[in-house]
């Protein structure tokens, strides 16, 4: 048995003789086959439906149905909102598209994007995209730190650009001259570069639509480099991963499926997550187009400080779906404490919360759980899934309400799974047509990436909810690169340790960092719940080194090592991270998830401290007495 439809090019060619046991589960939705080799393959018995040649056909569709409509929205300096409808983007696309082609951009001379997310940042991504140039939005940190140097000098490398586009020349020039040859033009908002080619972005809006930019645009198809987004996992240099139309535009015929709703009304998001990163960059972003919706740009971000930024937005504007990072959320449930402005706006449209980046703890699920509850009839769901930037990034996903948290879902329409047996776990593979074909200019790593029958290899593991019962879901088991061995030889799930961790001290911290590679013992660094932690001192100064919060931490400390089945589950002692992480150094993602691997370089000090006599240091008391 194979998938039917649309999935059924992307299994590859499995021998009916290797295929040992096949099952239709309840509704017919899912088929599992279990092969010779012990790996099992699951996908949805349904068929994908068509998806358009190109997301910028789909934008143009809205521009003739409805142009009025706004598609996009930021604040400008006084903080006013400036928007965009669909037909004057639709008109911004077309100029711009038919500038850069009168400059000599191509696949072979890409646009390189260093900018935030803004309506300039958008508007240029998809005037490029229109006429078949790719893209690149980076990370502005490769060019503001002067220690991300090389990553850009890399990057350059790999996509030998014709122009970059820099929101405000100054602050990015030293880095474009130091890096970029004078080859390369400049477009930026606000001024120049004497050295290179400059041009203005307003001048580019006045550019007039070109017989070139018409046959171009008709020429873009399925295979057509829409973008490269840049990505190097937890280690590594950055390396270009290839976005292709059909990617793009197949993931969002998955989407659709997946939350059918988004069809019955233009879906209104608001969302901080940066552009260079495939969460936002392809779903959101594209999810807003593919639909029809509108898109509002939070320039807040999830961290102490800039979270207030957040919660303006959204008292102002009801989001119709809404992503957030787990420390996201714990922040806006903070402040809806306080809030009911914030609580009354933020739910009164919703029809869905997604979180991703991290595991999110039950008391924080229990808390938004609850909130929801409160301000509407039967709740809102709460949905999470998997992905990569490598696979569009829709590739598992749920959409019902769920009890507690953890579970990632099923393969969406299109997708087939594969699941290998591998170091004791089962590790993820995929093949749909949103994955990518793979890394520009690279066919080294690009090998590497697939397995004999052509499924991406994901890297990290998957266990069943139920076991047998693929209906039922999966649940992240970590990725295996961040696993290690104790100085026994007995390996560390890490990424299940963590969520394990972070539920035993019941909101008391946001994310703990596990120590003790080649060790005797495991230990751990805590990202505290400040806020929570405050109110067990009672507003007493200084909070981490209260008594009462010393002896609450010490005390879920101890009850998760005594529930430990062994040593490789048992975290013995750890310490307060009291300084916030750094996204500058790389702590912190640009998606606001915690990097575990920088964490322990950048606080090689305290991480030392772990297994030292510091005093700040808690133990955990796990031994069980006679």
């Amino acid at each position: 048995m194979l998938p039917q439809g649309g999935a059924l090019c992307f299994l590859g060619d499995v021998m009916q003789s290797e295929l040992v046991q096949a099952k239709a589960f309840e509704g017919g939705q899912l088929v599992s086959e279990t092969r010779a080799d012990g790996s099992v393959l699951i996908w949805q018995r349904e068929a994908l439906p068509d998806w358009p040649r190109c997301m910028t056909a789909r934008f143009l569709h809205w521009a003739e149905i409805d142009p009025e409509r706004i598609w996009m929205a930021e604040r400008d300096a006084q903080g006013e909102w400036q928007r965009v409808s669909y037909g004057q983007g639709a008109r911004a696309i077309r100029a711009i598209g038919a500038a850069l082609l009168a400059q000599g951009l191509s696949v072979e001379r890409p646009l390189l994007i260093l900018s935030g997310n803004s309506l300039a940042h958008a508007l240029m991504a998809l005037g490029a995209q229109h006429v078949g140039i790719p893209s690149a939005a980076l990370s502005p940190a490769y060019a503001l730190s002067g220690e991300d140097r090389g990553k850009l000098s890399t990057v350059v490398a790999q996509l030998t650009p014709g122009m970059v586009f820099a929101d405000h020349a100054a602050k990015f020039l030293p880095a474009i001259e130091a890096v970029l040859g004078l080859d390369v033009a400049l477009v930026s908002l606000t001024g120049t570069s004497e050295k290179r080619v400059s041009l203005s972005y307003q001048d580019l809006l006045q550019t007039p639509p070109s017989a070139e930019m018409e046959a171009a645009h008709a020429a873009v198809g399925p295979d057509t480099v829409a973008k490269f987004l840049f990505t190097s996992g937890t280690t590594g240099s950055p390396k270009a991963v290839i976005q292709t139309q059909r990617m793009l535009c197949s993931n969002q015929a998955m989407v659709a499926k997946a939350y059918p709703f988004l069809a019955d009304e233009p879906p209104v998001l608001v969302d901080w997550a940066p552009w260079n990163h495939t969460a936002s960059g392809n779903k959101v972003f594209n999810m807003a187009i593919y639909h029809g919706g509108t898109y509002y740009i939070d320039d807040g971000r999830p961290t102490p400080d800039g979270i207030a930024r957040t919660i303006r937005t959204l008292r102002e504007v009801a989001p119709t779906w809404y992503f957030n990072v787990p420390v996201g959320y714990q922040f806006l449930l903070d402040a809806m404490e306080q809030d009911a402005t914030l609580v009354s706006t933020f739910f009164s449209r919703l029809k869905m919360m997604m979180y991703a980046g991290a595991g999110m703890s039950q008391p924080i699920w229990d808390r938004l759980t609850a909130v929801a509850a409160r301000q509407i009839g039967g709740g809102v769901p709460i949905v999470s899934g998997l992905g990569a930037t490598e696979t569009g990034p829709f590739a598992l996903y749920y959409s019902e309400k769920k009890d507690r948290p953890g579970n990632i879902g099923v393969p969406a329409l299109g997708v087939t799974l594969k699941l290998v047996p591998k170091e004791g776990k089962l590790e993820a593979r995929v093949k749909s047509p949103s994955i990518t074909p793979g890394y520009w200019r690279n066919p080294e790593l690009t090998a590497a990436a697939f397995d004999e029958d052509g499924f991406y290899i994901f890297g990290d593991a998957l266990r069943y909810a139920v076991e047998g019962e693929p209906a039922a879901g999966f649940i992240f088991d970590g990725r295996l690169a961040e696993n290690f061995k104790l100085s026994t030889g007995t390996w560390v799930a890490v990424g299940a340790l963590r969520a394990g961790l972070v539920d035993a001290m019941a909101g008391l911290i946001s994310d703990a960092v596990i120590a003790g590679e080649n060790k005797d013992d495991l230990r751990a660094l805590l990202l505290p719940n400040r806020a929570a932690l405050a109110q067990i001192a009672g507003g007493e100064e200084p909070v981490f080194s209260h008594p009462a919060v010393i002896a609450a931490l010490r005390d879920r400390l101890s009850a998760h090592a005594r529930a430990a089945t062994g040593s490789a589950a048992r975290v013995v002692a750890a310490l307060v991270v009291q300084q916030p992480l750094s996204f500058d150094r790389g702590e912190v993602t640009d998606k606001g998830s915690v990097n575990q691997r920088a964490v322990l370089r950048e606080r090689a000090d305290l991480v030392a401290s772990l297994w030292s006599e510091d005093p700040a240091l808690l133990l955990a008391d796990w031994k069980r007495r006679p």
